[in-house]
Parts: structure tokens; C-alpha cells; sequence
């Protein structure tokens, strides 16, 4: 049996998503303290993520949530009684025009930006600490107070050509075309949230874009979850691929 070549061009970056500690559970191996936001499967994706950094991608970028501590994602930013984490949600407005909201989910408070939360997992520090050279870059997003963005590409409302909208730091669509960068490999957390609005990002701006199930952890496992985001991910384009699979 042949194996399929890659299509040419073919420049691919692995993209590893919010792998940090207010993500990700105690656990017995891990020296790192009980995530504020954990999803309660992520301790499971870093084995096949570190297989997967093993391998010669030339391109590695990781995000990282990075918020102030006036987030308006926060629910005890929020007064009673629609300030329970999980179960509220706020409105978020347009920046520069108020007819545009969104509806957000409250949380947690997690990943302010410098605390023990918003640094990597253990695992993962200890990978960046030995293979600096490797890193094309660390994106942050989730800093402005008023906005919540789950994408590590851009904010959530519709672009417009009369707005520069509000994008991580340094912004990732640049650093990737930048690079000639044709295909995204996409591992992290979560699966149903950040994951999957930052494919979803990705295929819209015409990368090929490679979701690599064993790296992705969800908060909600089942379908509503994980599987409805799965579902739209490949229904706007991008494949969903086993760490065995020959895509990877």
C-alpha cells in the first residue's frame, strides 16, 4: 500500500491551544495545583501532544489565555444573582458598534494574566524549557476586558471592512502567512470552546486545517459538546484525524 504525499505546497505549524495549569486537573504525575477552570480530560492529551512536538513540524506556535483580572468572562465580575459560573451568561457589545452583541457563558476565574494559573502545564514548561529554539511563537489572547475571545485568531464578531478587529498577541493570522504556512495542526484545550472557534477561524481563512482528536480535550465530552463542535468543525471544512492517521 502507497502512502498519499502532502499536497504541494505543503509548510504545516502545529498549533497547541491553552495548554495551561487552570485547564487542567491535579493529578498524581503533575506537581502543578488544581485548575480553576479544568477540563476534567486534559491530562490524557499530553502524552500524544508531546509525540506529537517530537515530530519535525517547522513551525510549533502555543496560546495562551491571558486575561486581566476585570474580565468580563468572569462571573464574580458580575453581581447576583446572574453571576453563577457555568450556569450565566453576560452580553458582550460591538467595540465600535453597540447594535452588535453576543451572548457569553460565565466562568471561573482563570488564567490572569502572570499568576500560577496562566502558565503552562508542568509538562508542557518542562518541553519549552529544553526546546526553546523550537518555538515559533507564544500568542496570547483574552486580554481586553470588555470582549470574550475563545479564538486565538480574532475576536468573536463578524468581520466588517470598517473595523480592525481585536486579535491575539502577536496576531496569529500574520505570524502564519508570514511563515507560508499552508496547513494547521490543531491540539488543546478546550475542545468545544477554544479549539474549536479557532478552527473554525482557520478554515475561514483559507488554511487546511487538521484537528488531531487524542491532543483536544473538552469540557463537555458528549454530543453537545464535543460532538457538536466536532460536527461544525467539519462541516465548515476542517478534517478531524487520528495521531496514527497518515494525515499527521
Amino acid at each position: 500500500m502507497t502512502t498519499a504525499l502532502p499536497p504541494d505546497p505543503f509548510t504545516p505549524a502545529l498549533l497547541l491551544i491553552d495548554l495551561q495549569v487552570d485547564f487542567s486537573p491535579s493529578h498524581t504525575n503533575s506537581p502543578d495545583p488544581q485548575g480553576t477552570l479544568a477540563v476534567p480530560s486534559a491530562p490524557l492529551t499530553i502524552p500524544p501532544i508531546l509525540q506529537l512536538l517530537s515530530l519535525p513540524f517547522p513551525h510549533k506556535i502555543f496560546t495562551k489565555d491571558s486575561h486581566p483580572p476585570n474580565h468580563i468572562s468572569f462571573a464574580s465580575n458580575h453581581p447576583p444573582p446572574h453571576n453563577v459560573p457555568f450556569a450565566s451568561f453576560t452580553t458582550i457589545t460591538h467595540p465600535t458598534d453597540p447594535t452588535i452583541t453576543l451572548s457569553t457563558r460565565l466562568w471561573p476565574v482563570h488564567c490572569i494574566q502572570h499568576s500560577r494559573g496562566w502558565e503552562f502545564i508542568s509538562e508542557i514548561r518542562a518541553w519549552l524549557d529544553t526546546h526553546p529554539r523550537e518555538v515559533t511563537a507564544v500568542v496570547e489572547k483574552g486580554q481586553h476586558p470588555n470582549i470574550e475571545t475563545y479564538s486565538a485568531f480574532r475576536d468573536p464578531f463578524p468581520p466588517s471592512p470598517s473595523r480592525t478587529p481585536i486579535t491575539a498577541d502577536p496576531p496569529l493570522e500574520p505570524l502564519l502567512r508570514q511563515h507560508n504556512v499552508t496547513d494547521v495542526y490543531v491540539v488543546g484545550l478546550a475542545g468545544d470552546y477554544c479549539v474549536k472557534e479557532t478552527v473554525l477561524h482557520c478554515v475561514e481563512l483559507g488554511f487546511r486545517t487538521w484537528v488531531v482528536r487524542e491532543g483536544v480535550a473538552s469540557v463537555d465530552e458528549g454530543q453537545e459538546g464535543w460532538g457538536e463542535a466536532k460536527r461544525r468543525m467539519e462541516e465548515a471544512g476542517a478534517r478531524v484525524v487520528g495521531i496514527e492517521g497518515e494525515e499527521v
